[in-house]
């Protein structure tokens, strides 16, 4: 295998997550209990033999800076290449930001091909859930004597729309693109990730930097390389999901429940690893009943949870009943409350005797209401919820909120939001742009 660099790019501020990226960027929002939706490209890279690694982070990268840290936990903590965390810098177009992926694997190419001596450049995204042989992949391109290569996936027409889509000719080369078309010709999508020769990459990346564009490479650099290069397509069959919708991400989560779980985490031949904190092993006592659910280590359990996902460090109280809800690190639920397809961020405390997720779920949230649409509600992280408290569907509780936000409020009505008093509120522009 050519001496390759896998460069990740995990700065997406991830908008349509809502509250769940608030505070962190997409690929640091935990996923199935234990890990982190980058966890899975790390995984990818190390068990395909990969280890040289650059993570292109931008928007809020503290939460995945301390996530990652050194890489030990992937075997990337090493001498002689290893991981690296590049965040921008004041760039050589004296650009301090960012401003596309294209522009950020440009600002720092001669650092990627010349500190790691790759002559190719696998680009990866680092907010999507899925196991793939990067080797197998790598095979192809040599194949075929590719200059550029594109994972594609095979997605229901109604999908389609929400990505590139590609149409190719018998030997999987590459004949037309387009970025998220309004009218899918194909449902073959494009997974984000490619590989690229040096030399064409360079060529193709100095051009888009002179020119108006976005700066993207779904949207400018690969319509441009499908004009003037050798660019083929890699059928992916394996499991792959995008978790960039409140929806998506909470069926994937349930998908894990599901007897056979749609992605396998117990395989030994490919192991998921992450940074985890030494806590005590989960405890369910003689009040407690779990079934069809994920527990990680160091919660303990005095109710019941059905068919639910919880991170380390949960306390449910007895006599509360959580069911088809995503509860992460350290949040309290109190005694004799329930959840029902909610979803809590960290450190939530649930008072006594509430009902979250309750009534019907048509109503839209009124300030997100493309994104909270289906039926599930948010709580941001280090909310607390008053006791006695009533929560309908599609609702939406911001980070940090306490119970003087609610203003004495003891029913929330499907679509309302709770927002912080000293926080400005969202600007509903921004929902009603996507």
């Amino acid at each position: 295998m050519r001496n390759t660099i896998a460069t990740i790019l995990a700065g997406g501020q991830g908008e349509r997550l809502s509250v769940l990226s608030s505070k962190r960027a997409k690929p640091a929002v935990p996923f199935a209990g234990k890990y982190r939706i980058i966890d899975f490209t790390l995984s990818n890279c190390v068990n395909s033999g990969l280890y040289n690694v650059a993570v292109l982070t931008q928007y809020r990268p503290h939460s995945l800076n301390d996530h990652i840290r050194t890489g030990r936990p992937w075997d990337l903590d090493r001498n002689r290449g290893g991981v690296r965390l590049l965040q921008p810098y004041l760039g050589r177009r004296e650009s301090d930001w960012y401003r596309g992926t294209a522009d950020a694997v440009y600002q720092n190419l001669t650092f990627l091909f010349e500190d790691y001596n790759a002559d190719l450049m696998l680009v990866l995204s680092g907010d999507h859930v899925y196991r793939m042989d990067y080797r197998k992949l790598l095979a192809f391109h040599e194949a075929k004597q590719a200059d550029c290569t594109v994972a594609v996936f095979e997605v229901p027409l109604r999908e389609a729309h929400r990505f590139g889509t590609l149409i190719v000719d018998d030997d999987q080369r590459v004949v037309e693109f387009e970025e998220k078309p309004a009218r899918p010709r194909s449902t073959l999508i494009s997974m984000g990730i490619y590989v690229f020769e040096r030399p064409i990459l360079e060529q193709r990346l100095e051009e888009d930097a002179r020119s108006r564009s976005r700066h993207d490479f779904g949207g400018d650099i690969l319509p441009r390389m499908v004009e003037l290069d050798r660019v083929y397509a890699y059928r992916f069959r394996g499991y792959w999901r995008d978790v960039g919708t409140i929806q998506s991400y909470w069926e994937a989560n349930m998908g894990l429940l599901a007897e056979p779980p749609e992605f396998e985490l117990y395989d030994p031949t490919w192991v998921i690893h992450t940074r985890s904190e030494e806590r005590p092993p989960a405890k369910i006592s003689s009040t407690g009943a779990v079934s069809r659910s994920l527990i990680s280590h160091g919660c303990t359990i005095h109710g019941t949870v059905e068919h639910s996902v919880l991170s380390p460090g949960v306390f449910v109280a007895e006599g509360a009943y959580v069911r088809d809800s995503i509860v992460m690190t350290d949040c309290i639920i109190g005694p004799n409350s329930v959840l029902d397809r909610v979803i809590l961020d960290k450190e939530v405390v649930v008072g006594t005797s509430c009902q979250l997720g309750v009534g019907e779920a048509n109503t839209p949230n009124r300030l997100e209401p493309r994104r909270l649409n289906t039926g599930i509600s948010l709580v941001g992280k280090r909310a607390r919820i008053p006791s006695g408290l009533r929560m309908g569907r599609n609702c939406r509780i911001d980070p940090d909120v306490t119970e003087r936000d609610f203003g004495g409020r003891s029913e929330l009505p499907s679509g309302e939001s709770i927002v912080r008093v000293d926080e400005p509120r969202p600007i509903a522009s921004i929902a009603s742009a996507e």
